[in-house]
């Protein structure tokens, strides 16, 4: 199967890095194709940028569609998910989404680390359905660009977030931020608790939804949208939209 890993930001590190971790965690003869959008903010922090990627995002993958089997969204915030969903003939996943599920097979309440504002998550995993699952958020001092330039010293300060996401009660911990793809494996032997990478997470949901071969619904609100006039889209954004 062919696994297109979609980054909301434009910076192309992270999408390296994402696409890293999928590899790691990519069955035999599941192939990567990672992908960032070409306009956008670098990194997302703020609820309009989060939009502005939304638009960005929707084009990246409306260029792959019927060129892959499943998308694995590389951005923590899950952004444009839903819609995503209604858009692409195949599986979307949301790498957070996927963290947060899996989380709950491996125990009562999960906690997330990441870098910057929490609220987004709060709302994020809200929306999923599982904030009484939610034993702890907990922000580090630290950006993604850090995490680039000087990852073992962002790997401390992560690992000191974890350790108090386990005092507050979480039976396992999202590490919660694109940039930090892969670092749980090197974190996990002095962690108290699971740790989940979401990048490894989506894959494997996106692996076993395209082996269960699901039709696309047809009705409801995640049916493919039609016949939508619109103006200023990519021709291949718009086209989908039409169709």
């Amino acid at each position: 199967m062919r696994l297109l890993v979609a980054n909301a930001n434009t910076t192309e590190a992270i999408t390296q890095l994402c696409a890293a971790s999928a590899r790691a965690a990519a069955a035999p003869d599941t192939e990567i194709v990672a992908a960032t959008p070409r306009f956008g903010a670098e990194v997302i922090s703020t609820r309009a940028e989060n939009i502005v990627a939304g638009h960005a995002l929707l084009e990246l993958l409306a260029a792959h569609a019927g060129k892959v089997d499943a998308v694995l969204l590389a951005v923590s915030h899950d952004t444009a998910l839903e819609a995503a969903r209604q858009l692409m003939p195949c599986p979307v996943v949301g790498m957070t989404e996927a963290a947060c599920f899996a989380a709950c097979l491996l125990g009562g309440r999960f906690g997330l680390v990441t870098f910057g504002s929490v609220e987004t998550y709060r709302e994020r995993i809200a929306a999923h359905g599982l904030s009484s699952r939610l034993a702890s958020l907990v922000s580090v001092d630290a950006t993604p660009q850090e995490t680039v330039r000087d990852p073992e010293g962002v790997a401390r300060k992560v690992s000191g977030g974890i350790a108090r996401a386990v005092a507050e009660g979480a039976d396992a911990v999202i590490l919660g931020g694109a940039a930090l793809a892969g670092m749980g494996e090197r974190l996990q032997p002095e962690a108290a608790v699971p740790l989940l990478d979401g990048m490894a997470c989506g894959v494997k949901l996106c692996e076993m939804l395209v082996t269960l071969k699901l039709p696309k619904p047809k009705s409801g609100s995640y049916a493919a949208p039609a016949g939508r006039i619109t103006s200023g889209l990519s021709p291949a954004l718009a086209t989908m939209l039409k169709a």
